[in-house]
């Protein structure tokens, strides 16, 4: 059989990529490090980790973006999307996965496709033999091979910092003083609405809680500190920063909820997101921080219900790592300065994990459709997944490119339509378009452009 595509990288964007390449035919060699190297984030060696939290945010295909890009990824066979739904746990309106039953999922279904072999090691360049490679490596691209495209570029790579949130035993929340209710009760179409536990807080306590964090002391990074903060993850502290009342309208407030001891709605609140199936970890919602792990645990006692809570795992920081992709790759992915070079995932400057997967997912479809002979059309940017596409790759300013999560802003603006009917008729023309570019294409769930779908394929 030909040589292997190589995917770099077995994240969510390279596992996705692997998985369209062999669901199309092509022979895959997925390189991931760790197992024998580890990266500041990453706790396990299995494929699609997830680090930062365990939801792929709102699924609600009608009224957000995102959620309407997991309906498209869904319709395109997406292995992401698959082994999410197959891990989902309880989150409201929003799809959070167990993680460890994720991961588990996608590294089980990969290594079992005959077509794709996991290869455990570091690349720090391509092999210059290799004619079809997808770098895949995510925001902690090692500094080889971060160095490596810096040069073949001639771009200086951006950067900017990532937090993670705290995770805590369920058994140790206090639900005394918390309860459990999702805001506005929006639960789970499944669930009873109750799928966010609350911890309130009075003026007093909320003041005292963000002049603890602004006094906390924090890990101190010397020279990356220059290096940006993303807005979609922004340490607390931070946050606290920009004044007094910031968090109270940010990941603290508490707009939608009512406390069923008093009966009204409390200054506000910390909402923990359940972390697992089991419903024993849960993750402290908003809440990335640089703070020291001793001052998270000191600090965040202090919040009422968490007095005795026990830490599954703490918040950290690490940076971040993107190309300048609306100057670097074309429509297809492609590295302008080497075409046999494509990019996928955060790399690119997508920002979340669903965006990551999305990329990936084209990639993949890409190249295996250029082994096929054929040229694969750009999904059309009326498509929630061609909107992000055409983003990264042209239509965002490159001097002031910045990691971006799908959003209806990146969309074309619909014509003739009110602001209150906007949302609802560019759902439909992205369901529309999306129907037309796989009927034109035959991007069918199986493969990408015409390929052949093997017999054997899981």
């Amino acid at each position: 059989m030909h040589d292997p595509v190589h995917v770099i990288g077995g994240g969510l964007a390279g596992s996705e990529a692997a998985w369209q390449l062999a669901r199309a035919g092509q022979r895959v060699m997925l390189h991931e490090m760790r197992g024998l190297r580890m990266t500041p984030a990453h706790q396990t060696d299995a494929l699609a980790e997830l680090v930062c939290s365990n939801s792929f945010r709102s699924d609600d295909a009608e009224r957000n973006a995102v959620g309407l890009l997991h309906a498209e990824m869904r319709a395109l066979g997406s292995l992401v999307m698959a082994a999410a739904d197959a891990a989902r746990v309880p989150a409201g309106s929003a799809l959070a996965v167990d993680r460890n039953l994720f991961a588990a999922e996608v590294t089980r279904r990969l290594s079992a496709h005959p077509l794709v072999e996991i290869v455990r090691g570091e690349v720090a360049a391509p092999d210059p033999a290799w004619r079809h490679v997808i770098v895949a490596t995510g925001p902690l691209t090692s500094d080889a091979l971060a160095d490596h495209i810096r040069t073949l570029t001639g771009e200086a790579h951006l950067a900017f910092f990532d937090a993670i949130a705290p995770i805590i035993h369920a058994e140790s929340i206090d639900m005394g003083v918390a309860w459990r209710q999702s805001r506005w009760d929006r639960g789970s179409a499944d669930g009873d609405g109750d799928d966010y536990v609350n911890c309130p807080l009075d003026a007093g306590q909320y003041r005292a809680f963000v002049e603890a964090l602004l006094r906390g002391e924090k890990t101190a990074f010397r020279g990356w500190e220059d290096v940006p903060y993303f807005e979609g993850c922004m340490p607390i502290e931070v946050m606290a920063e920009r004044g007094p009342e910031t968090l109270r309208f940010g990941p603290m407030k508490p707009v939608g909820l009512t406390d069923p001891k008093t009966g009204r709605r409390p200054f506000a609140v910390v909402q923990l997101r359940q972390d697992n199936r089991a419903g024993t970890l849960f993750n402290m919602v908003g809440f990335q921080t640089k703070l020291r792990h001793g001052e998270q645990v000191r600090i965040f006692r202090t919040i009422p219900g968490l007095e005795k809570a026990e830490f599954a795992r703490l918040g950290g920081l690490h940076r971040n790592s993107f190309i300048r992709s609306p100057v670097l790759l074309d429509p297809w992915l492609r590295l302008k300065a080497d075409p046999r070079l494509s990019f996928a995932g955060q790399i690119t400057g997508c920002e979340g994990y669903v965006e990551s997967a999305a990329i990936g997912l084209l990639a993949g479809r890409f190249v295996a459709a250029a082994r096929a002979g054929r040229v694969l059309p750009p999904p059309p940017p009326e498509t929630a997944i061609g909107a992000l596409l055409h983003h990264i790759t042209g239509a965002a300013n490159p001097a002031t490119f910045q990691p971006m999560n799908v959003n209806f802003g990146l969309f074309p603006p619909p014509e003739g339509v009110g602001k209150r009917d906007r949302k609802a008729a560019l759902v439909a023309r992205a369901r529309a378009a999306l129907a037309g570019w796989m009927a034109a294409s035959g991007s069918a769930a199986g493969g990408a452009a015409g390929e052949v779908r093997t017999a054997t394929a899981a």
